[in-house]
């Protein structure tokens, strides 16, 4: 039909085209005649062309006719597609289009219409704009817009639940009918879920359950309208079944048996039991319940949400001595579970629970936490206020020591014996500290004595309670003065006490003057304050400028105390209105603590005992130069030389012999020395038929050397020269001692006091009588 009206269109197009020639052709005659000229208009229809037609290019749109009538005129179209897809032959306006159209991706075209005289190419009308409309055929098969779908519905949902939509879209035009309507049918997966024309997947079965089969796939196809023959297309459907709480959890194992040490913390993690729950997570609420065994007070279970086990945890102390093993049955269920869609199965698991408790070391256990004691202040006789007490709660039952750790305050004002006994080293004041807190320590005695590194702890308080020790002191106001003119009764101050003691509950304190021979009264206020008044009225600042008004304070305690103070009063002048004018100033007291005398005197000792260290050392020195002058010649000649001959050599020119003898008197008796004869002197040459071996010579230099390592008051002038070889320029050849002891000749030795002081040693040695002993 559609085609027909096409045709018909066409056909009459030209048939108007004449007619509204022959119009314009009449209405131009009568204008000329009245010398008037008419507007002209284009004339043709609306054009239409089929896409994709079969017949051979090009194909004949339509015509565009204008009333002009010249025979120069000329055609031409201008637009997008102008002289590309659609041309117009330039005489007579037929439009044809040189490619097969596709409504599909373009539905309607519009180009622009121009006569013009081809002579000068200028208008002969003006420009007119048309459109050409391309009309559909059903050529295209629907298409999914996605090749796959997802959707999601409840396991165990009823039939017909809404799962998803799946939608196909046809490009063909949906104002002509049966061009763009698109059905669905599902071809894989109909058992379990179906479509309806709109594209909407439901349910078909309400068995659907997700712990046997959690996804589906389906395959959907889209076509025309029924009853059209033209192709089709598919698409894929996912389709997840979500979770629903339905499953109740079980137990992965009949039993579950732990192993736990008696000192487990309260609310630590005894083990864990674990189940089996299907569901997701989400709908995993497991709880847990004892079901036998009187145990409830003793364990808790607690699920935990991430996991869904069951922590064990104690709810009080375990021992071992008492309980060594605990045996329960728990029961683990779901309270959230939807019993609409519950199981056939049964909503219980029981489990059996053996908990094993292991023996450990514990440290001692204090019978009573915290200790306290109470203590009179000040009193002697008390030296024990009680003691602590603990034991080992292990089989052992080990004796205990105790030990103090901490105390506050620091010091030793409060003893803990091995035993545990609380004693006092000394009374304690209740003015120095009120309370006393000491940490003691229990550990237990191994059996090779030594103490176990186990020790538990217990605090120890301990109360002072006050005795009334302490006068009552005056609280010293700012200074108080009276005018010199002031009138009896006049208060010239308030003052008050204090007392380090506790208050007595008993009442105030009682202020009186120490004398009733003063032009001062006291009147006590109640209040623990008393007020100091003027008594006769007018002061002399001739006779005193200044009164010290003794105070007697008394408190009301047992025994009852007091002290007497003293107020200084100044007595000052005033004008009319009682305002002080003029007042001596006095002289502030300076007072010293005992702490900082004593600190002074520890000062001076000290510089004292400097100084006469300084002195003595002075002295000191000063007599052992003396002692060093009394020798009667210099310092630098008193030495000591041992000396040894191995060869025979130039003898006394090699060195310099002294006498010892001075300075060891010297040294030993501190007096200047008289001359005596040298103790060398008296040593006699050995006679010639005795041998005199090597080890006498020894000997005697080791007593020189240990009188030279032991002599530490003088300067190290003892040597000692070891000679190898003498020399060959003596005259008196070889003067060796230790050859010669052991000679056999007679040789007499007198000659060597002829040869002057250098041999006057040698002359001393070899001198004396044969029969006299070797002196050291």
């Amino acid at each position: 039909m559609n085609h027909l009206i096409l045709l018909f269109s066409l056909f009459l197009a030209p048939a108007f085209a004449d007619k509204e020639t022959q119009k314009t052709t009449q209405n131009f005659s009568s204008n000329s005649a009245s010398h008037k000229r008419l507007k002209r208009d284009w004339i043709w229809n609306q054009m239409h062309i089929k896409e994709e037609i079969d017949t051979p290019l090009p194909h004949h749109v339509g015509k565009i006719t204008s009333s002009v009538r010249n025979n120069n005129a000329k055609y031409i179209i201008e637009g997008e597609y102008a002289n590309t897809i659609f041309k117009v032959e330039e005489t007579s306006g037929d439009v044809y289009a040189f490619e097969r159209l596709d409504r599909e991706k373009k539905a309607e075209y519009e180009l622009t219409a121009l006569i013009i005289d081809r002579r000068n190419n200028q208008s002969l009308e003006p420009p007119s704009k048309f459109i050409i409309k391309v009309y559909d055929i059903n050529d295209n098969v629907p298409v999914f817009v996605q090749k796959v779908f997802n959707g999601s519905v409840p396991e165990m949902s009823p039939v017909g639940t809404s799962v998803t939509k799946v939608t196909a879209v046809d490009a063909d035009d949906p104002t002509v009918t049966g061009h763009a309507t698109v059905t669905y049918q599902v071809i894989k997966g109909d058992e379990y879920f179906t479509v309806d024309d709109s594209g909407v997947i439901s349910t078909t079965r309400a068995d659907l359950d997700r712990e046997k089969q959690s996804t589906y796939e389906i395959v959907v196809k889209a076509k025309d309208a029924p009853g059209s023959s033209g192709d089709s297309s598919t698409a894929t459907v996912i389709i997840t079944l979500t979770d629903i709480n339905d499953n109740f959890p079980v137990f992965k194992h009949p039993s579950f048996h732990f192993r736990v040490p008696e000192n487990i913390s309260v609310g630590g993690e005894v083990g864990r039991v674990k189940v089996e729950d299907i569901d997701e997570p989400q709908n995993r609420n497991t709880t847990y319940s004892f079901v036998r065994g009187d145990y409830r007070d003793t364990f808790e279970i607690v699920a935990n949400p991430f996991t869904n086990e069951g922590i064990i945890r104690p709810k009080k102390p375990l021992d071992f001595e008492k309980v060594a093993e605990y045996r329960f049955n728990i029961e683990a269920t779901d309270p959230t579970v939807d019993l609409r869609y519950f199981k056939v199965g049964g909503s219980r698991s029981i489990s059996t629970v053996t908990i094993e408790v292991t023996d450990v070391d514990e440290p001692p256990v204090f019978t009573k936490l915290p200790y306290e004691f109470r203590v009179r202040e000040n009193d002697p006789e008390i030296r024990t206020l009680g003691s602590v007490w603990a034991h080992d709660p292990d089989a052992a039952k080990r004796k205990i020591r105790f030990i103090r750790r901490r105390a506050s305050p620091n010091g030793d004002y409060i003893r803990v014996s091995d035993t545990g006994i609380i004693q006092l080293p000394k009374p304690l004041d209740r003015e120095f500290s009120s309370s006393y807190n000491i940490t003691v320590a229990a550990q237990e005695i191994l059996e090779d004595g030594r103490l176990s590194d186990r020790e538990s702890h217990a605090q120890v308080h301990v109360i002072v309670t006050d005795e009334n020790d302490n006068a009552p002191e005056l609280v010293y106001p700012e200074e108080p003065r009276v005018c010199e003119n002031a009138a009896p009764g006049k208060v010239i101050i308030r003052i008050s006490a204090t007392d380090k003691d506790e208050i007595s509950p008993r009442g105030f304190f009682k202020y009186s003057l120490a004398t009733e021979d003063s032009n001062f009264s006291l009147v006590e206020n109640h209040d623990n304050t008393a007020n100091i008044t003027v008594k006769y009225g007018q002061f002399n600042r001739e006779l005193a400028k200044i009164h010290y008004l003794p105070v007697i304070i008394s408190d009301n305690g047992d025994p009852e105390l007091s002290s007497t103070n003293t107020l200084v009063i100044s007595v000052c002048k005033c004008n009319e209105k009682g305002n002080f004018t003029f007042c001596e100033e006095r002289a502030k007291q300076v007072g010293v603590s005992i702490q900082a005398l004593v600190a002074i005197f520890i000062c001076i000792f000290t510089i004292i005992v400097f100084f006469a260290v300084i002195i003595l050392l002075i002295l000191l020195r000063k007599r052992h130069k003396k002692d060093l002058s009394g020798l009667g010649r210099n310092v630098a000649e008193i030495h000591e030389q041992l000396v040894t001959y191995d060869e025979e050599g130039g003898g006394e020119m090699d060195t310099t012999s002294y006498d010892v003898s001075v300075l060891n008197s010297v040294r030993k008796n501190g007096i200047k020395a008289e001359p005596v004869p040298s103790p060398y002197a008296q040593v006699q040459k050995p006679p010639g038929n005795l041998t005199s071996g090597p080890g006498e010579m020894e000997m005697m230099i080791e007593v020189k050397k240990d009188e030279a390592d032991n002599d530490r008051d003088l300067l190290p002038y003892d040597t000692l020269h070891i000679y190898g070889y003498e020399g060959a320029e003596s005259i008196a050849e070889s003067l060796s001692s230790l050859g010669s002891g052991s000679s056999d000749s007679d040789i007499d030795y007198d000659f060597l006091n002829d040869w002057g002081p250098r041999f006057k040693m040698l002359a001393e040695l070899y001198g004396s009588e044969p029969n006299e002993d070797f002196v050291y």
